[in-house]
């Protein structure tokens, strides 16, 4: 099955993720085994691809071949009844990694945005996310023993003798929200993140704390970057972004007031735009977000109502 161009980037891929077949080592190793065994290799989080800027897909000898001289591998799923899997080439040096891949060269796949099919974009996250947690896991965080994969590389296990710690790979939740001005004409209100060029502006994001909930983080992140206070919230949807382990999680609200007040150190300013001004900017070659992020889809969906 293929993505669904509705649908964020890095979502709605085609893999049958096959959660039971993770414990059971037997299968796995007969997927594995399999000569029409789908293979993705990655070097230190990029993509190995193609001249093409097309990432590499390994199946049979050039797979095997992989497999053997990979740091970690991972299970990501089915596909057809065939097992797809991704492999952690960091322990070469670049060059030798391209090499042993049949590659051209190494790119963030944040880079391919746009370029990519919806649905192999999602599997090259998905494994990007897995293997960058593995190769920061290596310690149990309680006893400091060595942690070792288990069910498939979804699991790992601390290896102390009075822990045996499970440890899962982590999601870090984030809010994204569009911001509407009370009363009319509509306007919805984008910020300059610091870092930022001069005219570059998106809407407003933060990261999820402890003991909040996602509509608690909306209202607490608006209060504290543009000194906004907000009303009506209203979930629009959710993208993975495992740059290293995101989520992403977008709303829309309402302001109470127009009055905006940055707090100067992850906004350095904001504004409020009108739906013609936004169209306008994309006239001029400027674009409303990421290509690859779901404030594109906020803002579109936003643009389409006017």
């Amino acid at each position: 099955m293929r993505s669904d161009e509705r649908v964020p980037a890095y979502g709605g891929g085609w893999l049958d993720r096959a959660g039971p077949l993770r414990a059971d080592p037997e299968r796995l190793a007969a997927l594995r085994a399999d000569a029409r065994a789908t293979v993705l290799p990655l070097w230190r989080d990029r993509c190995l691809v193609t001249a093409e800027q097309e990432p590499v897909r390994l199946v049979g000898p050039e797979a095997a071949r992989v497999l053997a001289d990979a740091t970690q591998t991972v299970f990501l799923g089915v596909d057809g009844g065939v097992g797809v899997f991704a492999v952690d080439l960091s322990a070469q040096a670049e060059a030798e990694a391209v090499a042993l891949a049949g590659a051209a060269s190494t790119v963030d796949v944040r880079h391919l945005a746009g370029r990519l099919d919806p649905a192999e974009a999602a599997a090259q996250a998905y494994a990007r996310g897995l293997l960058h947690w593995h190769r920061h896991q290596g310690w149990c965080g309680s006893c400091g023993a060595r942690t070792t994969p288990r069910d498939g590389g979804h699991v790992r296990q601390c290896t102390g003798a009075d822990c045996g710690r499970l440890l899962f790979p982590r999601i870090e939740p984030a809010i994204i929200v569009l911001v509407e001005a009370p009363g009319s004409p509509g306007r919805c209100l984008l910020a300059r993140h610091a870092g930022a060029a001069e005219d570059a502006y998106s809407t407003l994001a933060g990261f999820v704390e402890v003991g909040e909930s996602l509509e608690d983080a909306v209202r607490r992140e608006m209060v504290e970057e543009a000194g906004i206070a907000v009303t009506g919230l209203a979930y629009q949807g959710s993208q993975a972004w495992p740059f290293p382990a995101g989520l992403m999680v977008g709303f829309r609200a309402t302001a109470a007031s127009d009055d905006v007040r940055v707090d100067g150190v992850e906004l350095l300013e904001a504004r409020w735009f009108t739906r013609d001004e936004l169209r306008a900017r994309t006239a001029a070659g400027r674009p409303l977000g990421r290509i690859d992020s779901i404030d594109r889809h906020l803002l579109g969906g936003w643009l389409a109502e006017g």
